[in-house]
C-alpha cells in the first residue's frame, strides 16, 4: 500500500484551488437516474467514492461520456434497478440510488451499504419514510428491496435531521402525485446544492436552506448543464494546516458562508482570517485553546472534528472536543500520541493540551478525515514522517499531494511494494 513522506516542519505560502464537494456531488450522480435527458456535470473531482458511484451508474445502464471538465450522462439507457453489493461494499453513499430508482422505475434493489468505520449510520430514516411514500420495503440477504406503484404525496418528520435521507426523500418525490413536505429536514449546503440541481432539472422544491423541503411533484425533467459547490471540509483543512503551521495561504473557490462557525470558533482562538466572495485568506497566528461540541450544519461539522485536534496540538493552552455524530471517531488520536501529542480521551470527548513538540513516527490512516488529521500533524512535526494506508485520502481530497507541494510543503507519495 502506497505511503506519504512528510518532512516537517513546514511553511506553506500561496494559494490552494479546493475541488468540487464530494458530498454534494455524490447526491447529484445519484439524482441523475430521476431523468431520461441527458445531464451535464462540470469539474466532478477525481475521487475514489466518486468514481464508484460513476461505475455503479454504468452498472445501471446510464451512458457516460465525458469531454474536458464536463461529463456527461444519459440514463434514457437505465435498464437496471440492481445496485449490487460487489460494488457498493466500499461507498455509503450507494443508498442514495434507491430513491431515484424507486422514482423512476418502481422498484429498486441495493445492497446495505459500506464505508468508513467510523460508528454505526443506520438507513432506518430512508427506509420508514419511504415507506410513508407508499414504497414496500423489505430487507434480507444484506439488500434492500423496494417496490411502489405509485410514489405519493405526504407529509413526513424526520426524528433527527439526517442529512441522507433528507437528501434521498428529495428525490425520491420528485414525480409524486401532490405536495410532499419534508419536517426537521437537515440544513448542510450540500443539500441546498441537490435542490438547486433538481430545480434546474425543472423539479419543484422550495424551502430550500430551512428545516421544511417542499417537493411538489412533476410530470418530467429536462436537459441540464451543472457545477457543485466547493468543498467546505477540504478547505477547512487547508485552513487548520495553515494555522498548525503558523503560514499564510489563500483558499480559493469555496463559499464562507458554509464554514460560517468553523471561521468564527477559530477567530475566537485568535486566527487572523479575511474572507471574499469565493475565497479564504489565512494569515499567522496565536491561537489559545477551545471548547467545541460537533453538531449537524450549522454548528461545527463532524468531518472537521479530527483536523481540529490536530490543529489543537499546537496551540497554548488546553482544549476540549466532543463528539456527538458518531461514536467511533477518535481513532486518530493514539496515531497522534505516537507523535507526541497530550491527548487524554474520556467518554465522547478529547482532551488536548497544546504546545507539545511532535517529533516523527511511524503513523497509519483509520478513515478519511483521521487522514487529514495526520497530515496536518505531520506538517508541524520535527523529522520525516511516515503516514501509512493513505487510501483513506483517496475517497476525499483530490491532488492532495501536488496541492501541498505547490504551498511549499515537503510531501511525497511513496508507492507499495506489490503483494
Amino acid at each position: 500500500m502506497d505511503k506519504l513522506i512528510i518532512s516537517g516542519p513546514a511553511k506553506l505560502s500561496g494559494t490552494v484551488r479546493i475541488a468540487r464537494a464530494k458530498n454534494a456531488y455524490l447526491p447529484i450522480l445519484a439524482a441523475v437516474l430521476l431523468s431520461d435527458k441527458p445531464i451535464h456535470l462540470k469539474n466532478i473531482p477525481e475521487l475514489q467514492d466518486i468514481k464508484t458511484m460513476i461505475k455503479l451508474l454504468s452498472n445501471l445502464g446510464v451512458t457516460i461520456k465525458k469531454e474536458g471538465d464536463i461529463t456527461t450522462f444519459d440514463a434514457s439507457t437505465l435498464n437496471s434497478h440492481e445496485a449490487t453489493y460487489d460494488i457498493v461494499k466500499t461507498m455509503r453513499a450507494s443508498i442514495f440510488v434507491l430513491g431515484p430508482l424507486l422514482a423512476r422505475r418502481k422498484a429498486a434493489r441495493v445492497s446495505l451499504p459500506g464505508g468508513c468505520a467510523i460508528g454505526t449510520r443506520p438507513i432506518d430514516l430512508h427506509l420508514t419514510n419511504l415507506e410513508k411514500l407508499g414504497c414496500e420495503i423489505n430487507v434480507h440477504s444484506g439488500y434492500v428491496d423496494a417496490k411502489v406503484d405509485k410514489m405519493k404525496a405526504t407529509h413526513i418528520t424526520l426524528a433527527f435531521p439526517s442529512v441522507g435521507a433528507t437528501e434521498n426523500l428529495m428525490m425520491a418525490a420528485v414525480f409524486s402525485d401532490g405536495v410532499t413536505t419534508i419536517e426537521n429536514s437537515a440544513l448542510e449546503p450540500e443539500i441546498d446544492d441537490l435542490a438547486h440541481f433538481l430545480n434546474a432539472m425543472g423539479a419543484n422544491v422550495k424551502g430550500i436552506g430551512t428545516r421544511t423541503i417542499v417537493v411538489t411533484g412533476v410530470k418530467e425533467l429536462k436537459e441540464v448543464t451543472y457545477e457543485a459547490i466547493g468543498d467546505r471540509i477540504e478547505a477547512a483543512t487547508y485552513l487548520m494546516a495553515a494555522l498548525a503551521t503558523g503560514s499564510d495561504i489563500e483558499i480559493l473557490g469555496v463559499n464562507p458562508r458554509h464554514l460560517d462557525f468553523v471561521t468564527e470558533v477559530l477567530q475566537q482562538m485568535g486566527a487572523k482570517i479575511v474572507t471574499g466572495e469565493n475565497s479564504i485568506k489565512v494569515f499567522k497566528s496565536e491561537l489559545k485553546g477551545c471548547l467545541i461540541d460537533t453538531a449537524p450544519f450549522p454548528g461545527f461539522p463532524t468531518d472537521a472534528q479530527a483536523q481540529m485536534i490536530a490543529l489543537c496540538t499546537q496551540v497554548k493552552g488546553a482544549s476540549v472536543i466532543t463528539e456527538h455524530i458518531f461514536e467511533n471517531r477518535f481513532m486518530h488520536v493514539p496515531e497522534l500520541v505516537r507523535l507526541g501529542a497530550d491527548i487524554t480521551l474520556k467518554g465522547k470527548s478529547a482532551f488536548i493540551q497544546g504546545g507539545e513538540k511532535l517529533t516523527a513516527a511511524p503513523v497509519m490512516c483509520t478513515d478519511l478525515r483521521a487522514s487529514a488529521a495526520l497530515i496536518i500533524a505531520a506538517l508541524a512535526t520535527e523529522g520525516d514522517t511516515e503516514i501509512q494506508r493513505v487510501y483513506h485520502l483517496d475517497r476525499g481530497y483530490e491532488r492532495l499531494v501536488d496541492k501541498f507541494s505547490a504551498l511549499g510543503a515537503k510531501i511525497k507519495r511513496v508507492p507499495g511494494n506489490p503483494t
